[in-house]
């Protein structure tokens, strides 16, 4: 997440194998619930995030050999999961950065022949701070375990899912941005070159720091909540109090902060981040000690399989039911 240190100090400063899973409706909880025969796999979860937060991606930073690691293994995890290049590769390199960086794309055909002609995006940011000079207790890598490699973890599971399910009518564009800690420079890349493109954008929805849960009645809040009606047809899709409201997150406007915000910016749509970190419940955010051994696995795998539904419905419903509300 984007300099957040920053708002919390000075908050008005602005700075593979195919599956034969089945859905069916669970009237029982809501009329628009579905029962997803398929299960996120924990020891997954946690492979990929152990990587995406070791040493030896010496904490991500946008134009490092570190980074370059951490785009290689997503590219491969692209590929083995049969998600395609959305561009002549997957790499898609940055016109606002000064060194060579990419953000990294694919996306999966929707199943509908007219309704694939729409996307939505999922997406994370794979870049972090790097090394710190400093230091603490001889520890310099800023490990970026739960920001954002936990965002990235449950964007490549929603591809994986989508890859072997084919449950998805519209078309789904996966990204992970560069960048974003240098002021979102991947994602304003982007959002620019695909909306001169006519791009046909119905919603993005933005993971960002999911690694530690809440302790709160609802799982987890999105930011921009009363911008349009995601939070509401969220929890319609997944039955549950998944989503709520955070206030610290309009406090420090964080709507603005994050991936979602170019997109919104660019095309007016419903564009949002979903995130469990409340600046309560972790206390290292820019800091040596984000690491794997912090991070909750359960957790995130739990709240990944508790997205299902809801991904599924922005990807399949028959119309766009997620719509702006000023």
């Amino acid at each position: 997440m984007k300099k957040l240190f920053l708002l919390i100090l000075f908050p008005f400063i602005f700075f593979g194998c195919k599956t034969n899973t089945q859905i069916t409706t669970d009237a029982t909880q809501s009329s628009l619930k579905l029962a997803i025969d398929y299960k996120v796999k924990e020891d997954e979860v946690s492979s990929t995030l152990k990587y995406l937060s070791s040493d030896e991606l010496e904490g991500r930073e946008t134009g490092t050999k570190g980074i370059e690691k951490a785009a290689v293994y997503l590219e491969d995890f692209f590929k083995t999961n049969k998600v395609k290049p959305y561009f002549s590769s997957y790499r898609d390199t940055l016109s606002t950065f000064k060194t060579p960086a990419y953000n990294i794309v694919g996306y999966l055909e929707g199943t509908d022949p007219t309704l694939k002609n729409e996307f939505i995006i999922l997406s994370a940011h794979y870049d972090h701070i790097g090394i710190d000079k400093k230091g603490l207790n001889g520890d310099f890598i800023n490990n970026g375990a739960n920001d954002d490699a936990s965002g990235v973890v449950a964007v490549a599971e929603i591809a994986k899912y989508f890859s072997q399910t084919k449950l998805n009518k519209r078309s789904v564009l996966f990204v992970f941005f560069a960048g974003e800690e240098k002021g979102l420079l991947g994602s304003k890349h982007l959002a620019k070159k695909l909306k001169s493109k006519n791009f046909n954008l119905y919603a993005q929805l933005n993971i960002e720091m999911i690694g530690v849960p809440m302790k709160r009645d609802f799982l987890a809040y999105i930011t921009g909540f009363d911008k349009t009606n995601m939070a509401t047809k969220i929890n319609e899709y997944t039955g549950d109090k998944t989503i709520g409201f955070l206030p610290k997150e309009a406090e420090y406007q964080l709507f603005f902060r994050s991936d979602n915000y170019p997109f919104f910016e660019a095309f007016g749509v419903p564009c949002q981040s979903i995130s469990t970190f409340d600046f309560e419940n972790f206390e290292f955010y820019h800091h040596v000690s984000d690491e794997f051994k912090v991070m909750d696995v359960p957790h995130m795998t739990s709240f990944i399989q508790e997205l299902l539904p809801a991904v599924t419905h922005m990807a399949s419903s028959p119309t766009k039911e997620i719509l702006m509300t000023k």
